[in-house]
């Protein structure tokens, strides 16, 4: 039960981000597939599958494609210590990869 919670408040801290960022965002919710967030503005819809880790890299095992049905998708993980990376899927991630969640908004 200890890790589901964890997953739900590492989930509301990025929902909470992107809505400060003007975003409409949705729980997909566990049983629902590859992604825990939909986000929508501007006609604009992403899928976000978040992770998180405390150690400097992050090997994901996940859905690796850089889009579902055509929408974009992308993992964010949360490293801690305000270490939020954003980027298309792969099997090692390490704390610089992608964007930090700040320059991912700002760009998207």
């Amino acid at each position: 039960m200890h890790l589901k919670r964890k997953g739900y408040r590492i989930e509301r801290k990025i929902r909470l981000i992107f809505q400060k960022f003007g975003w409409k965002v949705i729980r997909a919710g566990a049983s629902l597939g590859d992604a825990d967030l939909i986000c929508l503005k501007n006609k604009k819809c992403l899928l976000l599958q978040i992770k998180s880790t405390r150690e400097t890299t992050f090997y994901y095992y996940g859905y690796k494609k850089p889009t579902i049905e055509g929408f974009p998708f992308f993992l964010v993980v949360d490293f801690g210590y305000g270490k939020i990376r954003v980027l298309h899927p792969k099997k090692k991630i390490s704390i610089h990869d992608g964007y930090s969640l700040k320059e991912f908004l700002k760009k998207i």
